[in-house]
């Protein structure tokens, strides 16, 4: 099954990052926190978020990029506002990594510069008060635009109802 990985560079809300875990869970992917974080691992708000799908996930933490980098290769997409490509006009391989900056900042600007033709973003109005979209909803739109390309591998595409049949 190809390898989807959601790289969180500097996290700083405990519920987005819950939110995160949580579709990570639910579709398979691999979740890479890269430090510091804005929150303890612990914290009741992140549990919270994440419900009961802790079990189901495969994370890894980072002291930093230069660590991240080192541990792992494959092909890299730097999600953010200042990127100039559309996500879903990408080809994403297999093995690829999706990564997505802290809430306040977004990505190091000097690794946009390094990378700009992996830099993609999500089309928004232009408008000085709609800076950005919520960090998990960006990951969620992100990781189901790859899933989609990949034909939604080992993930269920039918649902069932309880009470009827169709």
């Amino acid at each position: 099954m190809p390898s989807l990985n959601i790289v969180l560079v500097e996290p700083e809300i405990p519920q987005n990052t819950g939110n995160i875990a949580r579709t990570c869970a639910a579709t398979g992917a691999r979740l890479h926190i890269i430090e510091p974080m804005g929150f303890r691992i612990d914290d009741k708000k992140l549990k919270r978020a994440g419900l009961d799908y802790w079990h189901l996930l495969d994370i890894t933490y980072y002291k930093n990029l230069d660590d991240f980098y080192e541990k792992n290769d494959g092909e890299y997409f730097y999600f953010s506002t200042k990127a100039r490509h559309i996500y879903s006009d990408i080809k994403y391989p297999e093995n690829t990594y999706l990564f997505f900056g802290k809430e306040t900042k977004g990505l190091p600007e000097e690794l946009l510069f390094k990378n700009p033709d992996r830099c993609v973003r999500m089309p928004m109005i232009n408008s000085s008060y709609a800076r950005s979209l919520n960090l998990s909803n960006c990951v969620c739109v992100g990781a189901f635009e790859v899933l989609r390309q990949w034909g939604f591998p080992e993930l269920l595409c039918e649902g069932k109802l309880t009470k009827f049949d169709w």
